[in-house]
């Protein structure tokens, strides 16, 4: 890794799922872009919550169910949601589940 590339090339393994628990880790972050990868075991969530910047999640693996304000929608591999800025949303895995958030805090809150 330097200042100019960010690689992984297996970033499911990047995180493990940890037995009853949730985890996180930070793959990038700069001025405009935060990245993390999320494990979640099954039954572990994510309770209703905002973010105050546009983000898009993308299923790696596992089985969760997503709330996107009203909306709801059943995420597995290779899922792909964007959502605006100031949602409300939470996430419960189904089973042992894998996502990746990509945080633009360099976009604009309206889109």
């Amino acid at each position: 890794m330097n200042e100019q590339s960010t690689s992984y090339v297996d970033l499911a393994a990047e995180v493990k799922i940890q037995e009853g628990g949730t985890i996180s880790k930070t793959l990038y972050q700069d001025h405009s872009l935060k990245v993390v990868l999320f494990g979640f075991d099954a039954g572990q969530e994510l309770s209703e919550h905002t973010a105050a910047v546009p983000a898009v999640l993308q299923f790696l693996d596992g089985n969760a169910t997503v709330t996107l304000g009203e909306k709801t929608v059943e995420a597995v591999a290779n899922t792909f949601i964007h959502m605006a800025a100031n949602l409300s949303h939470s996430i419960t895995a189904k089973q042992p589940t894998k996502m990746l958030v990509l945080l633009l805090k360099g976009a604009k809150a309206d889109g």
